[in-house]
């Protein structure tokens, strides 16, 4: 069974001032989302989620990558995920589909990441909050990279909907000086290689 997608949106953000100073180089920010029909909607408890994330992951997230790719290219640097289902879903059914590797694989691979996709999962009516968590795709201590794509869909998700989305930089957060995480473990006393220290 496809996706039922009833819109996708892409939107791009580029930071060139912030805090009264210009930033040299402007940050990029891109999120491609997909609002698609949650296919266990109106089905009651459904125990094996399966099946429709076989389906529905490959398609969803191949369409995301290729629109964000279409604007980043290989300038990509930091990428992440989101989705938030309507009130009539499980947290479980966005989880579903944003935590298969049917769907974060597509992105992955494609940019050659060597980390893993953050990720946000959240339950919401239309016009509710929508936060895309990003790392830098190669460095999970990267801490410049560490960013947030914040935005809203005004008449999704419906109650019986999901909205899907991948985010992605051009750049890291600007101006960015806090410095780095390796340098705190250091400061510390910590393994750089293993900061939980397990």
């Amino acid at each position: 069974m496809p996706a039922e997608i009833r819109r996708t949106l892409l939107q791009i953000q580029t930071t060139r001032i912030e805090g009264g100073k210009a930033v040299p180089t402007p940050t990029r920010l891109v999120a491609a989302l997909a609002i698609i029909r949650n296919p266990w909607a109106g089905r009651g408890w459904v125990e094996n989620l399966q099946p429709e994330v076989r389906d529905i992951c490959p398609e969803i997230g191949k369409l995301l990558t290729d629109m964000v790719l279409g604007v980043t290219g290989h300038t990509l640097e930091g990428y992440g995920k989101a989705s938030v289902v309507g009130m009539g879903g499980e947290i479980e059914h966005a989880q579903a589909l944003t935590h298969s590797l049917w769907f974060g694989n597509q992105f992955r691979d494609a940019v050659q990441a060597k980390t893993y996709l953050v990720f946000t999962n959240t339950r919401g009516s239309a016009g509710c909050s929508m936060m895309i968590p990003l790392m830098d795709k190669d460095d999970g201590g990267r801490r410049s990279h560490y960013q947030t794509i914040h935005l809203t869909v005004p008449d999704a998700p419906a109650d019986d909907e999901i909205i899907v989305a991948l985010g992605a930089s051009i750049g890291g957060h600007p101006l960015h000086r806090i410095g780095d995480r390796y340098q705190d473990l250091k400061d510390m006393g910590r393994d750089i290689d293993n900061p939980a220290g397990v």
